[in-house]
């Protein structure tokens, strides 16, 4: 007697990205935390609103043969004084502020993602260096972090951006200016990413995983990216969160200072400079507008640095 041949059962299915993220304990927090979700909403909304600025706005502020003096401090349109089609009214300029807030938000934004690319980029591979070949070089770099956290991140940006501005000249046009500044905000912010780093390619490398991959003969570098960084990188989107406000608020504080983007290309920190000056003459909506947006962004990115935090430390689990 043969024995029936048993049915082929089919083999497990793999879930995608997109379901294992779904079935997270990431994500699990993230939907239990409602001002989390708020929050992810709040920049979801801004970040979709910059991006498609071209096609939200009555104008566009950039242009000077858009603007018209004739419409100059028009109050919000819900005022006795308020005009169509300029909703939260216009500056000294006749520049709608609502679309003023939507360019600039884009300038700010790019400015700090780019910001902490750059300090990401650097103090990683600092951090990746230092942890692994150890050393003589090891101290150099920590030392130079050392040095470079006895002085807030505004006043290092501040030097750097003088520095760059008398090299190249004062009159920069708007684009070198936007490069001054994210190579001043990612030089003041990469010690963060290189001591963290550091620290945790020093407990990484004297693992199993690592002496196997010197053992078949890879490289260093390839040790380094491959197999070490990725068991870091937790910690550093926790960073690079909270970076991200920090470098927000830096470009504003320097273009409010005057050493950020001119008049002509304004971030959220220069509509403020600009509102400051017309603060105390009644045209209060100047300032208001453009700092209720850079506050409820900056905000709403600590919120979700917060959460992130959170819900990647093991200990709070």
């Amino acid at each position: 007697m043969t024995d029936a041949p048993l049915p082929d059962t089919p083999a497990p299915r793999t879930p995608s990205l997109i379901a294992r993220a779904i079935d997270s304990d990431i994500f699990y927090s993230f939907r239990r935390s409602r001002l989390t979700m708020v929050a992810a909403a709040i920049v979801f909304v801004l970040l979709m609103m910059a991006l498609f600025a071209p096609l939200l706005v009555v104008q566009n502020p950039f242009d000077p043969a858009q603007l018209e003096l004739i419409n100059s401090r028009i109050s919000p349109l819900w005022t006795a004084e308020g005009q169509r089609p300029f909703l939260l009214g216009t500056d000294e300029q006749g520049r709608d502020i609502y679309s003023a807030i939507l360019y600039g938000m884009r300038i700010s934004l790019v400015v700090g993602v780019l910001g902490v690319s750059f300090a990401a980029v650097l103090g990683i591979g600092l951090g990746l260096i230092a942890g692994y070949v150890g050393g003589a070089v090891d101290s150099l770099i920590m030392r130079i972090a050392d040095v470079q956290l006895t002085f807030p991140a505004i006043l290092i940006a501040l030097l750097i951006d003088g520095v760059v501005k008398s090299a190249l000249g004062n009159h920069l046009d708007a684009s070198t200016t936007l490069i001054v500044l994210v190579v001043a905000i990612g030089l003041s912010f990469w010690v963060q990413y290189a001591r963290t780093v550091r620290g945790s390619v020093m407990v990484e490398k004297n693992k199993d995983y690592v002496a196997a991959a010197q053992l078949i003969g890879l490289p260093a570098r390839v040790i380094m990216i491959r197999h070490v960084l990725p068991n870091t990188m937790g910690p550093i989107l926790v960073i690079a969160t909270i970076n991200l406000a920090l470098a927000i608020i830096t470009e504003a504080t320097l273009s409010f200072l005057g050493s950020g983007m001119p008049d002509t290309m304004p971030s959220l920190g220069t509509l403020i400079r600009i509102g400051n000056n017309y603060l105390f003459s009644g045209e209060w909506w100047v300032i208001a507008f453009p700092g209720l947006a850079l506050a409820s962004l900056i905000l709403s990115i600590n919120l979700l640095g917060d959460w992130l935090r959170d819900a990647l430390n093991p200990k709070l689990q």
